[in-house]
């Protein structure tokens, strides 16, 4: 029997056996990772070791597999951060940078991600420090983490070949209000592609002033074999992020091209080109920190680097985090990333009282459902002809 004749394209997509197969193993990997920095959440942890902590476990993981492929590449798809309070993303201090020490009752937003020869696996969480099912989280905390859970648990019902991206965004606006909250302005979640963290495809939740969010997106239909970085950040404040002088770490390579003038600029980006290519970095992971914090300037003035500023919510205001990964397969919505909540350690007040975002709730996101549910319909549909 001749092979089947297979495209490039087909075998850099989740069509493609291999391909879910890598993106399965850099989720394993980013699920262990969440996981073991989830219990190292404790009152006294250095927010600085956390991070180095979360780096450090992904780049020996990945360097366990897949190792017969020399040149294949794998490790960091996002650095690892790790943000607490009305911090709300990408605090990844640098060894000369002020730390941060846990405290009881800190809200913590932790983010990472992984990769296998560029197919990218993203994923954050929230916690409390030092919350219990005996000790819950109550009030504006628990307001803030059970609208974000409940919103990308939607998010997750909803994303399917098929649909489109306002009903996300509308369903996600109703569960916030529910509990008095707002999502934040501005995130994004994206369809992602082999070395590409934001593909052509996104969602825009709250888009505020058009400033707000980091680029114009048209209505964003969903397709069989897509994958998807869902993102959902909500705010029990008005939802606008803030920046301060907390030093930006966390930076990514464009495709803009420029000479650089500066030598420690020119071997700087060369270093960041070998070791990461497209995906996003901490300078925390640079040979030379001293070096590095005087190479990017150049770099991120031409355009060369895009920078990941450290967001901030308003003070008193308290903001959850959740992302995972996604994959569109023939055989149904794959949620490849884990959900760390749990839910007995979260008592609010608020109550989501919409029937059909209820009953939305209420459906099964397991892959085997969807393939029963599948051949049901096309039984159906086969017998009435």
């Amino acid at each position: 029997m001749a092979e089947r004749d297979v495209s490039d394209d087909e075998e850099m997509t989740i069509s493609s056996d291999l391909v879910v197969t890598k993106y399965k193993t850099a989720a394993e990997i980013a699920n262990n990772t969440m996981a073991t920095l989830i219990k190292e959440c404790v009152v006294g942890a250095s927010v600085r070791t956390l991070c180095q902590r979360g780096n450090t476990l992904i780049e020996a993981d990945t360097g366990k597999v897949f190792k017969k492929d020399k040149d294949l590449r794998k490790g960091i798809s996002f650095p690892t951060c790790v943000s607490v309070n009305q911090c709300i993303c990408c605090f990844s201090p640098l060894p000369s940078d002020a730390d941060v020490l846990l405290a009881d009752g800190d809200i913590v937003k932790i983010e990472l991600g992984t990769h296998i020869d560029g197919y990218i696996v993203q994923i954050a969480h929230t916690l409390v420090v030092g919350a219990s099912a005996e000790n819950k989280v109550t009030g504006r905390k628990a307001d803030a983490i059970m609208a974000c859970h409940l919103a990308a648990e939607a998010a997750h019902r909803l994303i399917k070949p098929g649909s489109s991206d306002e009903a996300v965004a509308a369903t996600v606006q109703k569960i916030a209000e529910a509990f008095s909250c707002k999502p934040i302005e501005g995130t994004q979640s994206f369809q992602m592609g082999r070395n590409e963290i934001c593909g052509e495809k996104s969602i825009v939740l709250n888009r505020g002033e058009a400033a707000a969010a980091r680029r114009a997106t048209d209505k964003c239909e969903f397709a069989m074999n897509e994958v998807y970085s869902v993102d959902i950040a909500v705010s029990t404040g008005d939802g606008k992020t803030r920046a301060t002088d907390t030093r930006t770490t966390v930076h990514r390579r464009t495709d803009d091209t420029y000479s650089l003038k500066m030598k420690a600029s020119r071997a700087f980006f060369s270093e960041v080109e070998k070791k990461f290519g497209p995906m996003p970095f901490s300078l925390s992971s640079m040979e030379d920190e001293r070096k590095a914090r005087m190479g990017v300037v150049e770099c991120v003035k031409h355009g060369l680097l895009e920078p990941y500023h450290v967001l901030y919510d308003k003070e008193n205001e308290f903001c959850a985090h959740f992302r995972f990964t996604m994959l569109l397969t023939s055989h149904g919505v794959d949620r490849i990333t884990k959900n760390y909540l749990e839910l007995d350690t979260v008592q609010s007040e608020g109550k989501i009282e919409d029937v059909e975002i209820n009953a939305l709730l209420a459906t099964s996101t397991s892959v085997k459902s969807q393939k029963k549910k599948k051949k049901k319909a096309v039984a159906e549909a086969t017998a009435s002809q």
